[in-house]
């Protein structure tokens, strides 16, 4: 079982920065591969970016490419989205979102191939 926290939302301005961090409980966060996803109101949610639990590759949505980047800290059990040059089009609730991984290179970028969901945390970028 892994239970996911995350920190760090609030409100920017277009052009600032946010950094949010997703914190996991459990003794084998290691071999968990990590994703952040968004939900704007009225909208589905999204996939935004996704790490293995090696940390050694990375995947990002096409929208957030060049402007988010996802890390993580694995002694520190903990899952980080550094956002950049917001807009306000990045407005959502985002979630961390974890799943057992098999190999540690794999990432996953389907909502579905996750197991366990934090209670999400709101952006807000103004124009």
């Amino acid at each position: 079982q892994v239970q996911l926290v995350e920190s760090g939302g609030g409100l920017v301005q277009a052009g600032g920065s946010l950094r949010l961090v997703c914190a996991a409980s459990g003794r084998t966060f290691s071999y968990y591969a990590m994703g952040w996803f968004r939900q704007a109101p009225g909208k589905e949610r999204e996939f935004v970016a996704s790490i293995s639990w090696s940390g050694g590759n990375t995947y990002s949505a096409a929208s957030v490419k060049g402007r988010f980047t996802i890390s993580r800290d694995n002694a520190k059990n903990t899952v980080y989205l550094q956002m950049n040059s917001l807009k306000p089009e990045d407005t959502a609730v985002y979630y961390c979102a974890a799943r057992r991984a098999p190999i540690s290179s794999t990432y996953y970028t389907d909502k579905a191939d996750y197991d366990y969901w934090g209670q999400g945390t709101q952006v807000t970028v103004s124009a």
